[in-house]
C-alpha cells in the first residue's frame, strides 16, 4: 500500500528509478555527494515508509515499479485503519447507509471515496492527527479531494453500534437519512426488508 510522498522524496525516487528501475539495487551512499546524512537518512525512512523501494539486504535496495506504486495510491485504506485507532467514532450519513445496506449502496470509487465519520468535538485533534499520519485527507464538515477522503463530524456526544467490526450510527438514524432522499431508495428498501424483524 503505497502512500503519498513529499517533492524532496519523489526527486529521490526519480533518481533511482532512472538509474536503476525496479530491477537493479543500489545502496544508501548513491545519495553520499548530493545531500548530508540527516537528509539522506530521511528520504530513504520516507521512501521505505512509504512504500517506494523496498530493502533487498542490508544495505541494498530495490525501486518498487511506479505502475504498483500509483496503484497503491488509489487503494481504500480507511476500512483497514480505522480499526486501529483508539478513540470512538460512528460512520454517519452516506457511509452508515452503505454498511447497514450491506454494500448494496457504495457510494465510493477510486475516483472520489468520501467517508463521513461522526467524532466527539475533544478528540478532533486526536483525530485530523491519526489520519494525517496515514496520509488520509480530511476535512471537518465539508471538503473534497480525488480518491479516498474523510469528512469529520464533531459533536458533542457520540452514539453508535457496532457492525462488521465497525462503529456505525443506529440502524434507526440510517433508515430516516435513507427515506428522506430518493437516491437512496434501494438502500432504503433493502434495509427495511433486511431488517423488517428488528424494532427501529
Amino acid at each position: 500500500m503505497a502512500a503519498e510522498i513529499p517533492q524532496y522524496g519523489l526527486k529521490a525516487y526519480a533518481l533511482f528509478f532512472a538509474k536503476h528501475k525496479d530491477k537493479e539495487e543500489f545502496k544508501q551512499s548513491e545519495l553520499d555527494w548530493i545531500v548530508g546524512q540527516s537528509m539522506k537518512k530521511k528520504i530513504f525512512s520516507l521512501l521505505l515508509r512509504a512504500g517506494w523501494i523496498k530493502k533487498q539486504s542490508d544495505n541494498t535496495y530495490v525501486c518498487i515499479n511506479p505502475e504498483i506504486i500509483i496503484k497503491g495510491l488509489l487503494e481504500f485504506k480507511v476500512p483497514k485503519i480505522i480499526t486501529e485507532a483508539k478513540k470512538d467514532y460512528a460512520f454517519t450519513n452516506l457511509s452508515a447507509v452503505e454498511i447497514w445496506s450491506d454494500y448494496s449502496y457504495v457510494q465510493r470509487g477510486i475516483e472520489k471515496s468520501p467517508y463521513f465519520i461522526k467524532v466527539l468535538k475533544k478528540d478532533l485533534r486526536y483525530w485530523k492527527n491519526f489520519f494525517n499520519s496515514h496520509n488520509i485527507p480530511n476535512y471537518v464538515n465539508k471538503g473534497t479531494t480525488i480518491g479516498e477522503y474523510i469528512i469529520l463530524i464533531p459533536t458533542k456526544k457520540l452514539k453508535f453500534v457496532e457492525k462488521e467490526g465497525y462503529k456505525v450510527e443506529s440502524l434507526k438514524e440510517t433508515i430516516k437519512l435513507a427515506k428522506l432522499n430518493e437516491m437512496y431508495l434501494y438502500a432504503y428498501n433493502y434495509i427495511k426488508k433486511r431488517y423488517q424483524n428488528v424494532t427501529v
